[in-house]
């Protein structure tokens, strides 16, 4: 049951969507500051423990197979890392996004593969383990290249905090995937008990994250839609498309081009959310109606990522049938 509610993360982001969009109140507690766990903003606690689930399914092997697929990892990473932001830049300037919008836009899209990847990876018949070993990598990676390719990319329209933006990395990344390493290593039976339904909260998580930013900002991303929803679109048209063909033409098998392809078409729109909504991150903003755009781009990511990797999965899985 908890591997059937998993697997339609796609239906829950876009249900999610759809009943923040209708019924905001039953989303705007996420981040109205009404609760604050140990004194931190509900979000950032939210994505910790979606970090500190993924730490949790990691094993030595995880770490091990870099080394195994030393060539699969480094050239899925360094595209994650390229192809993403620099259309990121090139769309936010090319379709002259206010200000908040094109800095939110290249924050995600500077931002690592999502932990949903992993499960379309399995849906499209690719290389799962190279799909979790790549989400690892580039996670751990993106703790100093996100805030260095947001201040080098972001900066053109307005000045980016970087330190501020690496210490949110360190505090609601990196630390709580080192916890949760360890606590597998430490005490295995409890995260044993922990481990099926790590995922089902990650997808519950992100998909009150997202929401939440949806119902705050659904008459700005009204006044906005048209190109908002291109952006968008393109930007991950554009990750899914060229982390497939750049694979193929690097020399990578079928089904590890499909799972590069998934795992640069598909961003952490949950940590581009959280980053984008930390007081130190809005405090860039002179307008505090841009401050106020910055999240909205992470926020409409999360479904167009998860949908389009969906149908993706989709045919790549029926033409799989086909071949056998």
């Amino acid at each position: 049951m908890i591997g059937l509610a998993t697997r339609l993360f796609a239906f829950w982001t876009v249900a999610g969507t759809v009943l923040a969009w209708f019924v905001p109140p039953l989303f705007l507690w996420v981040v109205d500051g009404s609760i604050a766990p140990f004194g931190q903003p509900l979000v950032s606690v939210m994505l910790g423990i979606i970090m500190l689930g993924m730490g949790l399914t990691l094993t030595l092997d995880d770490f091990r197979r870099v080394a195994r697929l030393p060539r699969a990892v480094a050239a899925g990473v360094a595209l994650q890392f390229t192809i993403m932001p620099l259309a990121g830049i090139a769309l936010a300037s090319g379709l002259n996004l206010e200000t908040g919008l094109a800095v939110g836009l290249v924050l995600v899209a500077c931002c690592p593969g999502g932990t949903a990847s992993n499960v379309v990876a399995y849906l499209a018949r690719a290389n799962v383990a190279l799909s979790v070993t790549m989400t690892m990598a580039s996670t751990l990676v993106a703790v100093v290249v996100t805030p260095l390719l947001t201040g080098w990319l972001a900066g053109v329209f307005v000045e980016i905090d970087r330190w501020a933006l690496f210490r949110s990395m360190i505090a609601v990344v990196l630390v709580p995937v080192i916890a949760g390493v360890a606590l597998r290593a430490l005490v295995p039976n409890v995260t044993k008990r922990i481990e099926p339904v790590a995922p089902l909260v990650s997808i519950l998580f992100v998909v009150l994250i997202v929401g939440a930013i949806v119902a705050r900002s659904k008459d700005l991303i009204s006044e906005y839609a048209g190109v908002l929803l291109l952006a968008l679109f393109l930007l991950h048209v554009t990750g899914f498309a060229l982390g497939y063909a750049l694979s193929r033409l690097l020399g990578l098998d079928e089904q590890s081009a499909r799972t590069v392809s998934i795992e640069v078409g598909m961003q952490n729109s949950g940590l581009g959310s959280t980053l984008a909504s930390a007081p130190s991150f809005a405090a860039q903003f002179a307008n505090p109606m841009q401050a106020a755009l910055a999240p909205v781009p992470s926020a409409i990511s999360a479904v167009y990522h998860v949908v389009i990797g969906s149908l993706l999965a989709s045919w790549w899985r029926r033409r799989a049938k086909q071949g056998n």
